[in-house]
């Protein structure tokens, strides 16, 4: 690979996805399915529920007033709303540990009940094409906008993927 030479004073941007794109690309339908499958009490024993409760503007946080919300998060992440996003993000991922745990398995990944160093190297466990191959595993065992966002997540997270993972029809 030929280094990129760039003039001294000129600013570079790289394109890469932002977390809210992550939720937006897979839709709002997957976005409600995704509401639907948070856990109250993960959040509460990973302490992010205040965390959410507060981000997500709601006065009380159960499942229900989580789901009523869906439309008003949905447009915040549509204004890029990237603190929601995260506060969200990480909502779900603790609720799904179990799946975290099995793809990274599956990948070869070090980890502790799904956490892993995040300082860690993953070019030697993310080789091309890894997506399809742990949506193609797991598809079947988890639901599949968990699943999707998921992938989407680890390749938002250690790979500064520029364009979300969608699985072709």
């Amino acid at each position: 690979m030929q280094p990129i030479i760039v003039p001294h004073g000129t600013y570079v941007t790289l394109a890469l996805m932002r977390l809210s794109e992550v939720f937006l690309r897979l839709g709002e339908a997957r976005l409600s399915e995704l509401i639907r499958s948070v856990s109250i009490g993960k959040l509460k024993t990973y302490q992010v529920y205040d965390g959410l409760k507060a981000r997500a503007r709601l006065s009380k946080l159960n499942t229900e007033t989580l789901r009523k919300a869906t439309p008003r998060l949905w447009t915040r992440l549509g204004e890029g709303d990237e603190d929601l996003a995260k506060d969200f993000a990480q909502a779900v991922l603790v609720s799904h540990l179990d799946m975290i745990a099995a793809v990274l398995d599956f990948l070869g990944v070090p980890h502790q009940e799904g956490f892993f160093a995040k300082d860690m190297d993953f070019s030697k466990y993310l080789k091309e094409g890894w997506e399809s191959r742990v949506f193609e595993q797991f598809r079947e065992s988890y639901p599949q906008a968990v699943l999707l966002f998921y992938i989407n997540h680890l390749a938002w997270e250690v790979t500064q993927t520029a364009e979300p993972f969608v699985p072709a029809a």
